[in-house]
């Protein structure tokens, strides 16, 4: 395709975009600064970045892409040198007739049009992206030739032992020194911000007999992305005890640590573990990555009648609302939203968090730290001597912490929690069994939410096809009609799972007098749970089914977080 050799600033002069003299202020500050055109134009406020890729592709009549939906094949990423890639912000996106399609910001910049022209030794046909998305894509799709190429060259240091190699990196720059350029420090780097850029919850770092092998757990499935020679491990398990202040020496006990790691556009925790397993140690690295919490309850998967009961719950003037479910299963994001929806000037609201994953103006948040001797327990008598109105516990781990929880809900404090049980009705028998009194649970509790994260279906790769007899028995549907569900065939934009983003499921048990009278005689879980659904109230395996015919998720996903005979 042709392109017309107009400069940037005529292009927006002829969108009717800017005026002469915003052109004329932008080019003094392009020239002031050494900023791009584009730039300076949005840095002035004249125009955001969507008006002027929109203008280029009218003027231009180059199509805009969204480059996060494109997963590249290894074929085109070799086409144009990382070097070049990183120097004109592009990415390959894929080959036509010919010639090499290219996602960049600026293609008015033709220098670097012809210089990819010449690198690449074909014609060149670029496509409109946002800069940020494409600097993701960059370090996304490069990032794993990047951890390769860092681990060959650490292979080929010969005679470096990995004890030897853990005494060279004690000596070498800590982490947020200028020196990057070892291959070890640039193996994790990769490595951690590449997990980044594709929305890994954990990234687990693991030695399997000859090799070291890399897994990210996105989406709550593990997706294995690298394996290295096993020469690798010791030297990369003692960079991160050294970024996480751990014990470099010790090797023959479990250790945790943090990390604050500062990635290309923000800064980002990692909680850091660390076992001895039979072919040395693993570590996984949890990412608390604060930019990507939700705190809008329309946005975690809530029904509209799941958002009434769960505003009545939080309404409450003192009481305990419980949040349920098994680890990753997104509790400490409910908790953080019904926080957000709470916050307020005319509140004293205090938290006790292991350990705090995002920090909230206006809030008092409390990192446990049981080394010195500041236990959940111990931190909640503290914090009942700061007059509280709202308190959040972390998670009610044993008798003590549950024991002062209750009473201070019943001394006029609303107080917000988590516990891990498989429904919302456990959640009671669990308290009990932690010796809680039953006149005090029933005295206290207000409400349980039970919840679960459904992958949802990719909707680059989706597709419909008629359900089979038993699909719509598991859904609850007796119609005779014809039902079409969708599912994900598999693409690159999704990794070929089928899947793409999470959404929550949930089960919310508000408590009546009818289940206070429950809770006092020690009904079982089965007992309360009977009672709730007479009272209507809606499973798991419900909330998932109403997604299932919906189109946002599959079966199979149904089947995978909850029970069948729910």
């Amino acid at each position: 395709m042709a392109i017309k050799r107009k400069r940037l600033g005529e292009i927006l002069l002829d969108g009717g975009v800017i005026n002469e003299r915003q052109l004329e202020e932008a080019l003094a500050r392009q020239k002031g600064l050494g900023m791009k055109l584009g730039e300076a134009l949005i840095h002035l406020g004249y125009v955001k970045e969507d008006d002027i890729l929109l203008t280029m592709k009218q003027q231009l009549n180059i199509p805009i892409i969204d480059i996060n939906r494109i997963v590249v094949a290894d074929q085109v990423l070799k086409l144009l040198p990382e070097s070049v890639a990183r120097k004109y912000e592009v990415v390959p996106v894929d080959i036509s007739n010919n010639r090499l399609i290219v996602a960049m910001n600026d293609p008015t910049n033709y220098f670097a049009l012809d210089d990819i022209r010449l690198a690449v030794g074909m014609l060149i046909r670029p496509v409109l992206a946002r800069k940020n998305d494409i600097l993701k894509a960059i370090d996304r799709h490069y990032g794993r030739s990047e951890a390769e190429k860092a681990a060959r060259e650490y292979a080929k240091q010969a005679g470096v032992s990995p004890v030897a190699a853990a005494v060279e990196l004690m000596s070498a720059a800590p982490p947020g020194a200028d020196d990057e350029d070892t291959p070890v420090i640039r193996f994790l780097n990769t490595i951690i911000e590449n997990a980044v850029n594709n929305y890994a919850s954990d990234i687990h770092i693991e030695p399997i007999e000859e090799e070291l092998r890399v897994r990210y757990r996105v989406d709550g499935v593990m997706r294995e992305v690298l394996r290295t020679p096993i020469s690798m491990a010791g030297p990369v398990v003692s960079r991160v005890k050294i970024m996480s202040d751990l014990n470099i020496a010790e090797r023959r006990l479990p250790q945790d640590g943090r990390i604050s790691y500062q990635a290309p556009d923000r800064n980002i925790d990692l909680r850091v573990s660390v076992i001895p397993t039979m072919f040395g140690e693993k570590v996984v690295l949890r990412i608390l990555d604060r930019a990507s919490v939700i705190l809008d309850k329309e946005k975690l998967g809530l029904t509209e009648r799941d958002q009434e009961q769960f505003d009545e719950l939080i309404r409450k003037p003192y009481g305990i609302v419980l949040v349920t479910g098994p680890t990753g299963s997104g509790k400490t994001t409910t908790l953080y939203t019904m926080l957000n929806q709470l916050n307020s000037e005319d509140k004293n609201i205090i938290t006790l968090e292991d350990p705090v994953e995002f920090n909230f103006k206006g809030i008092n948040q409390i990192q446990v730290n049981a080394k010195a001797g500041l236990t959940f327990a111990a931190g909640l008598r503290a914090i009942l001597r700061q007059d509280p109105d709202i308190i959040m516990v972390g998670e009610m781990r044993d008798n003590e912490t549950s024991e002062i929880a209750v009473r201070s809900a019943l001394t006029g404090h609303l107080v917000l929690s988590t516990i891990h049980t498989n429904d919302a009705a456990s959640a009671v028998t669990r308290l009990i069994d932690m010796d809680i009194e039953p006149f005090l649970i029933s005295a206290s509790l207000v409400g349980i939410i039970s919840q679960r994260l459904v992958r949802t279906i990719c909707p680059n790769c989706a597709e419909e096809y008629e359900a089979s007899y038993h699909e719509l028995n598991l859904l609850g549907v007796t119609t005779g009609q014809r039902v079409m569900l969708r599912r994900g065939k598999g693409c690159n934009y999704c990794h070929f799972s089928g899947y793409k983003g999470r959404r929550g499921i949930f089960e919310i048990m508000q408590i009546t007098p009818g289940h206070r009278s429950l809770i006092d005689s020690r009904s079982t879980a089965d007992e309360l749970r009977e009672y709730s659904l007479s009272m209507g109230m809606t499973t798991l395996k419900e909330s998932a089914a109403k997604l299932v015919l919906k189109g946002v998720t599959t079966i199979e996903e149904l089947l995978r977080v909850t029970f069948v005979n729910e």
